[in-house]
Order: structure tokens, then C-alpha cells, then sequence
């Protein structure tokens, strides 16, 4: 069985999708996975070994069309048995039958998804992401993954720590989506951590070198393990948060590395929906703010950007710190 899987976004969607690709994976023992998704997410593919290659889109460019073209050559060279496709976008069902795979899977968007499609699934937006993706194969397996799963294995903690990841990223701030705290109130939060005795360990990723800066500068008490820089892949990564005894992050990719390390994991919450971002787990505990804001959580709900108030992310770093155990 030859398999060709389409998922376009970041890191976090990547991860999100690893538990369907896992399931096809169970289905299928000896099957060939080929994972086609945009550039900036291709490091998804050091976390497992269910993914046997990759093609690289890149639908976010300037030559959006062209890549598409791109990607329908390259299925039909490789003579694909099956193809899944995540997007709600009504022309996904054109696209998969242009690549002349016989079998098609993807969401119902309509009389031309249900016409052109093998079968079409319901798209149900309102659950975990790692849910609303595996519905995908509802009509292919019985099998059920419920949460991401990575080639990494468990790591001994490290007894007391703390590790803070603050970043979220630059693609999303550019966009106009703030999604996390300012760095002042996280390096308040480093203090406020190590004085009340733990071991605080501080890692960010490429994109975060600004607020990491920020928080070396503006914390009061330097006794903090900086790890920034030291994390070279987002497997690196994956290994340090094994080893931390709590983690907390803002609501970006990370937070996905968590679930699947099995972590403690505490993360800042503000204009999206934390329902649709992190399982229904003791593993994970939203930190949000006590506003009144009534079209919250409004980003990609309501707006495509956040608003200038930001009451949502009114948080402080005693509200943080009184969360942790």
C-alpha cells in the first residue's frame, strides 16, 4: 500500500496529525506513508518513524498554484493507492482528483467533495485537533490514536524544575495574532519561580531570541538554567521537556511536543479555544485570564487577528505561578 497524506500548516497541525497517521500506520503495517506539507514543518519527520518521506509545498509562498501543480506531478509519479487530506477548502476534492489516486479521503464540503471523493467525512471543528484530523479515517480503520505519539523515549527528571518556553511563532506575530504574554511578565515569573526554591529552566526556539533577551535582561535573580540555543531540533527539544518536572509555554508548538512526552504541561491561553488545542487530560492545565470579554475566544473564531485591548491575556505571573505545583 502506497499512501499519500496532505496536511498544510505549522508544527503544531503536523503534530496534531501524527496520531491519524499513526492509526493508517496500524492498519496498514507495511504500507508506504508519504506526508506532503508546507517547508517550515518538515521537522515533524525527526519526532517519528511512521512517515516514510515527505514533499515539500509550499502553498504560503508566492507561487501557491504552481507548488499545487507541483504536487499533483509528483503523485502522479509516485502511483499513490490511497490519499488523505485534511482542509476545508472546497477545492481540496478538485486537487485530490487531479492526482488520478483511485482511492480519496477527505471532508465533506459539499456536492462536489461528496461526487469526487471515495467518501467524504464530516468536518466537526468543535473537539481536540488530534480528533477533528483522525475523523479523516473514520471510513478506513477501526483503529484508535488518541494523542500524538513520538520517538522519544521517556527522560529521568530533573527533581524540582521548572522549564519555561515563551515564545510562539514570528510567522503568527507578523500575522497579527498575539498569543502569548509580554516577555516582562514572564521574566517576573522566572523570580517569582526561583524564589520560591525551584530549579527554572529557560529554552526558546530560533524565532525567540528577543524575548529570551528580554527576560535575561529584566529578571532580578540570574540562578536560572539558560538552555537557549542549546536545543539544535525540535527532537532536542522534545528530550528537555521529558526531563522537566513541569513545563510552561505559551500556545504554540511545544505545547504539542508535551502532550506527546506525557509532561505536566501549564499553558497561557488568551483569544483562541483551548478546548479544540489540548486534550481532555490532567496533563495539561490552561492558565486564562479572569476577563469579561464575551466573543472570547474570538481568534480564527470571530477574527483572523487579535484585538489592540488584549484583556485576555491579562494575566499575571503570581496567577501562573499559583497554578504550579
Amino acid at each position: 500500500m502506497n499512501i499519500l497524506a496532505i496536511n498544510f500548516g505549522g508544527i503544531g497541525d503536523e503534530i496534531f496529525f501524527l496520531p491519524t497517521l499513526i492509526s493508517i500506520k496500524k492498519e496498514f503495517p507495511n504500507a508506504k506513508i508519504t506526508l506532503a506539507l508546507e517547508p517550515r514543518s518538515k521537522s515533524v519527520k525527526d519526532l517519528t518513524d511512521v512517515i516514510d518521506d515527505l514533499f515539500l509545498i509550499d502553498v504560503k509562498g508566492k507561487n501557491k498554484y504552481t507548488e499545487l501543480l507541483k504536487l499533483v506531478f509528483l503523485a502522479r509519479k509516485n502511483h499513490f493507492d490511497m490519499v488523505i487530506s485534511s482542509g476545508g477548502n472546497k477545492l481540496i476534492s478538485i486537487l485530490l482528483t487531479l492526482t488520478g489516486i483511485k482511492k480519496r479521503y477527505g471532508y465533506n464540503t459539499g456536492k462536489l467533495s461528496k461526487l469526487l471523493l471515495t467518501e467524504a467525512v464530516s468536518l466537526n471543528k468543535n473537539q481536540y485537533a488530534c480528533a477533528m484530523y483522525h475523523d479523516l479515517i473514520t471510513p478506513i480503520t477501526d483503529h484508535k490514536t488518541e494523542l500524538p505519539e513520538i520517538n522519544v523515549p521517556a527522560q529521568e527528571k530533573i527533581p524540582n524544575s521548572v522549564l519555561i518556553h515563551p515564545g510562539v511563532s514570528k510567522m503568527s506575530v507578523q500575522k497579527g495574532m498575539i498569543k502569548t504574554i509580554s516577555a516582562e511578565i514572564w521574566a517576573e515569573t522566572v523570580d517569582l519561580l526561583l524564589e520560591k526554591g525551584k530549579h527554572v529552566i529557560l529554552a526558546g526556539g530560533p524565532d525567540d531570541n528577543e524575548v529570551i533577551e528580554t527576560i535575561r535582561n529584566k529578571t532580578k535573580n540570574k540562578n536560572f538554567e539558560d538552555f537557549y540555543g542549546k536545543t539544535k531540533s525540535l527532537k532536542d527539544l522534545a528530550v528537555l521537556i521529558g526531563k522537566a518536572e513541569q513545563f510552561i509555554c505559551s500556545d504554540s508548538a511545544p505545547l504539542h511536543v508535551a502532550v506527546a512526552m506525557k509532561t505536566k504541561t501549564y499553558v497561557i491561553f488568551g483569544p483562541t479555544d483551548d478546548k479544540k488545542l489540548i486534550p481532555q487530560s490532567d496533563i495539561v492545565t490552561p492558565i486564562k485570564a479572569k476577563d469579561n470579554c464575551p466573543i472570547k475566544p474570538c481568534l480564527w473564531e470571530h477574527r483572523q487577528t487579535t484585538c489592540e485591548n488584549l484583556e485576555c491575556l491579562k494575566i499575571t505571573p503570581k496567577d501562573i505561578v499559583n497554578l504550579i505545583k
